[in-house]
C-alpha cells in the first residue's frame, strides 16, 4: 500500500519516506545510518531497494547519517547547489550520486512525480517537495521561517501534508534560549511556529487536504498538546472536525509517525 511517514522528526534529526509500492523515496537522512535503516525495515524496505534521496538542505539534522547510508545504496542523490557545496564539501565521495534540483524543478522517480520549492531557511539553498502519486497530491515542507507565496501555492491541492510546526510563540519568547537564538528561530529564514503553520494548515485543508501531520517539533519550545490544540483551534474556525474524515498527528522525534496510507 502506498505511503507517507516519518522515521524521525525534529532538532535531533530529521528523516521520512514515501512509497508508491514499487519507488521507494527517502527524504532527508539526519539520524544515524542504523536507524534509517531499521525504519526502512519497518515497511519492509531494505536500503538498496531505494530508488532516490531527497535532501531538503544541509544542516546536520537532515544529513547526519547520509555518508555511512551511501555504502548501501547507489541511488541518485537530489538537492539543490547550494545544498550539495555544503554536502560534497563534507563528503566528497558522494558527488558520484549527486543530481541537482532546484526550485521550479520538475522531475520523476519511478511513477513518482516530484516538484521542488524554494523554502526560506538560513541556509543557502533550502527546498521543500510535494509529490504526485497516481490522482494524489503530498506534500513536504520543513524548516522555514515564514509561509511565503511560493511555498502556499506550492502546496496548494494536496491531498496530505507534512508540515513544520516547530515552537510555541509564549513558549519560545519566554524560555532559556539565548537571545540570538530565539532571534534565528524567530526570523522569517528561522523556523515556523504554531500559528503560522495553523494559518496555511487553514488554507491547505478548505482546498480539500484531509491529513496534516505536524513536524520538526521543538523540545524546549513546543509540545504536541500545544501543537496540535493549535491546529483543532484553527479548523473549528472553519467548522472542520474529525467527522469529516480530517486527520492532524504530531510527528514523533524517535520513532514513526503513523504512516499516510493512499
Amino acid at each position: 500500500m502506498p505511503f507517507l511517514t516519518t522515521i524521525a522528526s525534529g532538532s535531533s534529526g530529521n528523516c521520512a519516506v514515501l512509497s508508491d509500492g514499487k519507488t521507494h523515496i527517502l527524504i532527508d537522512a539526519g539520524v544515524s545510518a542504523r536507524r534509517i535503516t531499521a525504519g526502512l525495515r519497518e515497511y519492509g524496505i531494505r536500503p538498496g531497494e531505494l530508488a532516490g534521496v531527497l535532501i531538503t538542505h544541509e544542516h546536520i539534522d537532515h544529513v547526519k547519517g547520509l555518508s555511512v547510508l551511501y555504502k548501501q545504496i547507489k541511488a541518485p542523490l537530489y538537492m539543490s547547489r547550494g545544498t550539495a557545496n555544503g554536502v560534497l564539501e563534507k563528503a566528497p565521495c558522494l558527488h558520484n550520486y549527486f543530481s541537482e534540483i532546484a526550485a521550479g524543478s520538475s522531475f520523476e522517480i519511478g511513477n513518482i512525480g516530484i516538484e521542488a520549492f524554494a523554502t526560506p531557511h538560513d541556509t543557502p539553498e533550502s527546498l521543500g517537495f510535494t509529490f504526485f502519486v497516481g490522482k494524489k497530491k503530498l506534500g513536504y515542507a520543513t524548516d522555514l521561517g515564514c509561509v511565503t507565496e511560493e511555498v502556499r501555492q506550492s502546496v496548494e491541492g494536496c491531498d496530505c501534508l507534512f508540515i513544520e510546526a516547530n515552537h510555541d510563540l509564549f513558549s519560545l519568547v519566554n524560555g532559556p534560549y539565548p537571545e540570538y537564538l530565539k532571534h534565528r528561530i524567530l526570523s522569517r529564514r528561522g523556523h515556523l511556529s504554531n500559528i503560522d503553520c495553523a494559518d496555511l494548515v487553514r488554507d491547505i485543508v478548505s482546498g480539500g487536504a484531509r491529513r496534516i501531520t505536524l513536524c520538526h517539533l521543538s523540545r524546549e519550545n513546543n509540545t504536541p498538546a500545544l501543537a496540535a490544540d493549535e491546529i483543532n483551534a484553527a479548523l473549528s474556525e472553519l467548522g472542520a472536525s474529525l467527522e469529516d474524515g480530517i486527520e492532524v498527528t504530531v510527528a514523533p522525534p524517535d520513532g514513526a509517525d503513523r504512516p499516510y496510507n493512499f
